[in-house]
C-alpha cells in the first residue's frame, strides 16, 4: 500500500471505514506516536509503517497503514 489512492473511494475495502491522513507529532515509544488532524491529538500505533515526526500517515483504526508524505521535524521520546 502506498497511499489513499489505493483504496478505491478513499475508504477501507475491507470494512469501509475511511483512513484518515494524520500528522506524527511526537514518538511516544518505539510503535506509538502523537498524531493529530485538524486540533486533535491522538495516540496511534505506528508498528506497521516507518514514520518519523512531522511525517502524514494515512490512520484507520488507531493503526498508521501508510506514510503517505514524508516531513522535517526533531524526534521527541
Amino acid at each position: 500500500m502506498t497511499g489513499p489512492g489505493d483504496c478505491p473511494a478513499g475508504v477501507c475495502v475491507t470494512c469501509s471505514d475511511e483512513a484518515v491522513p494524520m500528522t506524527v507529532l511526537r514518538l511516544v515509544e518505539p510503535d506509538l506516536a502523537m498524531a493529530g488532524t485538524g486540533g486533535v491529538a491522538q495516540e496511534v500505533s505506528v508498528a506497521l509503517v516507518d514514520a518519523a515526526v512531522g511525517d502524514t500517515v494515512l490512520v484507520h483504526a488507531k493503526e498508521a497503514i501508510a506514510v503517505i508524505a514524508r516531513g522535517a521535524g526533531d524526534e521527541q521520546a
